[in-house]
């Protein structure tokens, strides 16, 4: 299951040593609830390896400010804590799972 990422724990995450990707999303946005179960597949398929979760940018809006999301959904692929690719709108699990893997 994807990780619930907020303001508060972000940090945490990017310290963890493993490589992060995180949605950033809204409940009422369409596109999101499209990504939303590819996420949820991804955050399982690469568990242990990958952290995959998911930011609501309704309740959290220092870490979408501090990295310029303008859009949602919008993905930020992270390794070694800092942005390595990006994923804005929906797109096909392939393309999703092509830039996880480029993570490991």
């Amino acid at each position: 299951m994807a990780l619930e990422i907020t303001d508060g724990n972000i940090k945490e995450m990017l310290a963890s040593g493993k490589p992060v990707v995180i949605d950033f999303w809204a409940e009422w946005c369409g596109p999101c609830r499209l990504v939303g179960p590819i996420v949820e597949e991804l955050a399982q398929e690469y568990e242990g390896k990958v952290i995959i979760g998911k930011m609501d940018v309704d309740e959290n809006f220092l870490t979408p400010n501090e990295y310029g999301i303008r859009n949602i959904p919008t993905m930020l692929f992270f390794k070694d804590g800092k942005v390595v690719d990006k994923q804005i709108g929906a797109t096909q699990k392939s393309v999703i799972e092509a830039k996880v893997k480029s993570l490991l």
